[in-house]
């Protein structure tokens, strides 16, 4: 027995935190009328929109997001259709994340209504502490959440997932599900294929064909036949069915690039709209470079056709910056290239990366402090006007003529 305890401490103690139909729910708080009534978070059908998040009583006609917002109103005519609010969400989302972490420095957030948590170093019970963290959510932030716990990332996620999906009610589930150690493999075997990470519609083909149709069916499976069937990925397969997973609960990850996409309602060939569009997305993401401190490099344009072809192309750029100028003429260089004039776009969308701290230096010879201090007032004035004003309050005199 002792040595079984001894075995049990070994075991990491993960929890998955997933807050349910969280756009919904933060809506619901601010208009409580929407509550038990089906409506959908996104765009309007008109407009091309799509369901961003949709309520669970919207759900029972068959409403998912990523749906066209006119197929969601096809299945449910008396959906309520209501434009996201990102700056809410986001804050809700801040405050989450803040409770989580006076539990534990390792939080993990994975998307702006997940994050996993490595409560190993706590001596209480993971379920116990799973359902204070929800209760502290619920008092705290009136949302609600589901959490799956485990001894791993892995196992954890799809516990959430399972946990929510018993549930089948018009409610949000504030589901906790839990997977005691050493129980991973049988938790997993009945699962369908699909509910492991990596298996997509493609590859849960590819396992059907083998007769492979469980999680179970997956474990019990050669290894070497999967490894020779799928490659690498084979082994991943196998390793993840029996409930294996070691990453680690990461407390950050680097910002690989910074973009900013708009679809527009209706396709476009204006030259000046194209145009105008590159340079709010350069305004964009230039705060957004200042923000996080980093510098970019590459500047890469993607154009959408009507007929959902994508294109992108990049560029380098002869300095790294975070300026909105810089960013705007790379990206305005790529359009004159590679766009020709009278075809139609559905989608813009530029982005920076390449990204690093800020790594330029002056020459001392050149650097005069007074007209570095005039220029630095220069910026933080602009920026406080378009702040108070908008973007458009202050722009340079070539886009007026242009204009």
């Amino acid at each position: 027995m002792s040595e079984l305890s001894e075995d049990v401490e070994e075991f990491r103690k993960i929890v998955h935190l997933d807050l349910d139909a969280f756009f919904c729910a933060v809506e619901e708080l601010h208009d409580p009328s929407l509550r038990e009534k089906p409506f959908a978070v996104g765009g309007s059908p008109e407009h091309r929109g799509v369901v961003a998040s949709c309520s669970y009583a919207a759900r029972k006609y068959g409403v998912h997001s990523a749906m066209s917002m006119a197929k969601a109103k096809q299945l449910c005519p008396d959906l309520i259709n209501v434009r996201h609010s990102f700056g809410n969400y986001t804050e809700y989302s801040r405050q989450v994340m803040d409770i989580l972490r006076t539990y534990s420095p390792l939080v993990q957030p994975i998307s702006i209504d997940e994050a996993f948590m490595d409560l190993s170093h706590l001596p209480d019970s993971t379920e116990k502490m799973a359902r204070q963290i929800q209760a502290q959510i619920h008092h705290e932030v009136q949302l609600p959440s589901s959490l799956g716990v485990a001894s791993n990332k892995l196992v954890a996620k799809i516990a959430t997932n399972v946990g929510k999906a018993a549930h089948g009610g018009d409610s949000y589930p504030n589901a906790v599900m839990v997977v005691p150690p050493g129980e991973e493999a049988v938790f997993l075997a009945p699962l369908p294929s699909d509910a492991l990470w990596g298996v997509g519609p493609k590859t849960a083909e590819k396992l059907a064909e083998l007769g492979l149709h469980t999680i179970g069916d997956i474990a019990a499976y050669s290894f070497e036949a999967l490894e020779q069937r799928f490659g690498q990925t084979g082994r991943y397969l196998h390793q993840r069915a029996r409930g294996a997973d070691s990453s680690p609960v990461r407390v950050s990850h680097d910002t690989k690039s910074v973009s900013h996409e708009v679809t527009y309602s209706q396709d476009t060939y204006d030259e000046n709209k194209l145009r105008e569009t590159i340079g709010r997305q350069a305004q964009s993401i230039s705060k957004r470079l200042r923000k996080l401190q980093l510098y970019g490099s590459t500047v890469k344009l993607k154009l959408r056709w009507p007929d959902f072809t994508t294109f992108t192309r990049q560029s380098t750029l002869n300095e790294p910056t975070d300026q909105a100028d810089d960013i705007e003429r790379m990206a305005l260089e790529l359009l004159r290239k590679h766009w020709k004039r009278g075809r139609k776009v559905r989608l813009l969308g530029v982005g920076v990366s390449g990204l690093g701290p800020p790594s330029k230096q002056l020459n001392l010879w050149d650097w005069d402090p007074a007209d570095f201090a005039r220029t630095e007032k220069l910026e933080t004035t602009l920026e406080q006007l378009k702040t108070r004003y908008g973007a458009k309050a202050v722009q340079r005199a070539s886009k007026l003529e242009r204009a």
